[in-house]
C-alpha cells in the first residue's frame, strides 16, 4: 500500500507548485524529508533540546518512531523534571517532550516544577530565563494542568523592557547589542504571558508590541527572487545563529503572539510569502536543527492560515493576523 503524505506535506506541495514559477530554488516538502529526518535523528540523544526537536519534527511529518526510543525520551524527560538541580532550560525541554509524547509524569512533580519556574520568573532579568520559564508553564497548561501567572502584567513589562527601538530585543539588562533571534523568543514569551494571565494584559502594551513587530519586519533581508529572511549579527559573544535559526525564531514568535491577541498585525504579504519561499528553498536540510526549524516554521505558517497560494491569487499587500480571523485582506 502506498504511503500517504501527512496534511502538512500535501499543503506544502501545493505551496511549492504555486511559487515554482517565481523561483527554481523552491522545493517542496516530500517523502524524502521523512527519510532525512529519520537519519538526522537516528540516535536517542541524551541532550534534551535535540530530543525535543526530534520528536516535534517527527510528529509534524507523521514519522513513526520506535516505541523503545520514545520510552527513553520519556524517561530522560521525567528524570530531568524530578531533579532539583535542573535549570529552567532543561525543565522547558523536558516538559515539551512530555507533551509531544504524552509521557506519564507524576502530578506532584508537575506542581513542584511549576513552582520552581514561577520563582525563576520573579527573580530574573534574563530574556532566556523568561522564555524557558514561561514556555514551560505554558506547556503545562496545554497538557491540561491548571496554571495561572498571577503577576502577568509585571512579567509582560519586564520582558518588554528589554526591547529596542528597531524591533529587536536584548538578552538582558546588561546587553549592549540587540538581537533579531532574541526578538523572536521575546514575542513567544510575551504570548505565553498573555495565555497564562488570569486577567487582560494591558491593551496599550499589546499595541506597542504590535508596532515592534512592524519595526522588526522592517529589518528583514531579501534576495532578488523575492525570498525574504531574517539574519543575525554577532551579539555579545553569543553563538552566531544564522538565517535559518533566526528566521524560525521570528516565525515562532510572531505566530505565537498573533494567536493570543485581538486586532491585527499588519505584515506585508510579500514578506510572508518570501519567508515561506525561504524555508521551502532549503530543500533537504543538512542538520537536525535545520530540519526542525524548517518543518516547524512551515507548520506554524500553515496553522496561522498564511496560505501562500491564496496570497499569490489576491492583490492585497497586507496580511492581518488575529486570534479569530487570522487572514484578512485590505
Amino acid at each position: 500500500m502506498a504511503w500517504r503524505l501527512p496534511p502538512l506535506a500535501v499543503l506544502l506541495l501545493l505551496v511549492a507548485a504555486a511559487v515554482a514559477p517565481l523561483s527554481s530554488a523552491v522545493r517542496p516538502v516530500s517523502e524524502a524529508h521523512r527519510s532525512v529526518a529519520a537519519e538526522l535523528f537516528a540516535a536517542s540523544p541524551d541532550d534534551l533540546e535535540t530530543t525535543y526537536e526530534a520528536v516535534r519534527t517527527f510528529k509534524i511529518l507523521g514519522v513513526q518512531r520506535d516505541k523503545g526510543l520514545d520510552g527513553k525520551a520519556c524517561k530522560l524527560a521525567a528524570d530531568r523534571l524530578s531533579s532539583s538541580s535542573s535549570p529552567a532550560k532543561d525543565l522547558f525541554h523536558a516538559v515539551q517532550i512530555a507533551g509531544v509524547l504524552a509521557c506519564s509524569v507524576d502530578a506532584g512533580v508537575y506542581d513542584d516544577v511549576a513552582s520552581r519556574l514561577k520563582a525563576v520568573i520573579k527573580d530574573t532579568n534574563s530574556l532566556l530565563e523568561f522564555y524557558y520559564s514561561v514556555g514551560g508553564l505554558l506547556s503545562f497548561k496545554e497538557q491540561g494542568h491548571s496554571v495561572v501567572l498571577s503577576d502577568a502584567d509585571s512579567t509582560f513589562h519586564a520582558i518588554k523592557a528589554l526591547s529596542q527601538s528597531d524591533g529587536r530585543w536584548r538578552y538582558d539588562t546588561n546587553s549592549a547589542e540587540s538581537s533579531t533571534f532574541a526578538a523572536g523568543i521575546a514575542l513567544e514569551a510575551l504570548a505565553g504571558v498573555v495565555s497564562l494571565s488570569d486577567a487582560e494584559v494591558d491593551p496599550s502594551m499589546i499595541g506597542v508590541v504590535k508596532n515592534d513587530i512592524v519595526k522588526l519586519f522592517g529589518t528583514i533581508k531579501s534576495y532578488d527572487d523575492g525570498t525574504f529572511y531574517f539574519d543575525e549579527k554577532y551579539v555579545d559573544g553569543s553563538e552566531y545563529k544564522g538565517p535559518i535559526t533566526t528566521s524560525a525564531s521570528v516565525v515562532r514568535g510572531v505566530t505565537s503572539f498573533a494567536n493570543v491577541v485581538s486586532g491585527k498585525l499588519n505584515i506585508p504579504g510579500e514578506k510572508i510569502l518570501g519567508l515561506a519561499k525561504f524555508f521551502l528553498g532549503i530543500g533537504l536540510p543538512g542538520s537536525g536543527r535545520d530540519c526542525f526549524n524548517q518543518i516547524e516554521s512551515l507548520s506554524l505558517l500553515e496553522n496561522n492560515r498564511i496560505f501562500v497560494p491564496l496570497i499569490l491569487s489576491l492583490p492585497s499587500k497586507v496580511l492581518s493576523l488575529t486570534s479569530k480571523d487570522q487572514l484578512k485582506l485590505k
